[in-house]
């Protein structure tokens, strides 16, 4: 798999950004590197918080959303 990477330091808030343009149902906040619900929070549900390092993106954010 070949990656293009225009600025290492820019490299996983662009990668955030395209997550969150091809799925409407995140909001992402590049200034903390944060992915979240766009309906967030939800009465009734917990949230729950989870972190690595950079390099495994998108493997946490994919488990945001519904069901999860």
């Amino acid at each position: 798999m070949q990656k293009l990477v225009n600025d290492p330091a820019d490299v996983v808030v662009e990668a955030l950004a395209g997550m969150a343009a091809a799925h409407p149902e995140l909001r992402v906040d590049g200034a903390h590197r944060v992915v979240r619900r766009a309906d967030a929070p939800v009465t009734g549900k917990v949230g729950v918080v989870s972190g690595v390092g950079s390099g495994h993106e998108p493997l946490h954010a994919g488990f945001v959303g519904p069901g999860m």
